[in-house]
C-alpha cells in the first residue's frame, strides 16, 4: 500500500513545488505517512522554543511519531534568507531541508553519515 503526504499551508504565501512524495518514498518508504506543514517565522520560533529550547526559527523541524509516521515544519521566509548562505537558490535549499528533515526522522544525527545521504539524495533530487 503506498501512503501519500499530507500537506498543509499555515502562511499566507505561496507553497513551493517540491518532490515530497518521491523523496518520502525514496528516503523513508512507500508506506510511511508524513505530514508537512508551512508555518511562519513567528510559529517556527515559538515550536522551536517549545521543543528544542531554541530561541529562534528554525528552517525545518522534524517531530517522528511513530515508526512509520511524522511530521515536518518548515519556514520558507526563513530557508529564503539562509539559502545564499549555502550557495543555493531557493528551491533547491528547500529540498536539501526536506531531505534533511527526512534524514532525521529516519534516526539519523548530524554528522558525516547524515551529510553523505544529504549529498547522495540532494543530486538525485535536484
Amino acid at each position: 500500500m503506498d501512503t501519500g503526504v499530507s500537506i498543509r499551508n499555515k502562511t499566507n504565501g505561496k507553497l513551493p513545488r517540491l518532490p515530497f512524495l518521491r523523496l518520502k518514498d525514496a528516503i523513508l518508504g512507500k508506506k510511511y505517512e508524513l505530514s508537512v506543514a508551512f508555518v511562519s517565522a513567528r510559529e517556527s520560533k515559538k515550536l522551536n522554543l517549545t521543543y528544542r529550547n531554541k530561541d529562534k526559527s528554525a528552517n525545518v523541524l522534524s517531530f517522528p511519531l511513530t515508526k512509520t509516521s511524522g511530521e515536518l515544519i518548515l519556514d520558507v521566509a526563513t530557508a529564503k534568507k539562509q539559502a545564499p548562505d549555502f550557495e543555493m537558490s531557493v528551491q533547491k535549499y528547500l529540498v536539501f531541508l526536506v531531505i534533511h528533515g527526512m534524514l532525521h526522522l529516519k534516526g539519523y544525527d548530524h554528522g558525516s553519515t547524515m551529510e553523505r545521504e544529504e549529498k547522495k539524495f540532494l543530486k538525485k533530487f535536484s
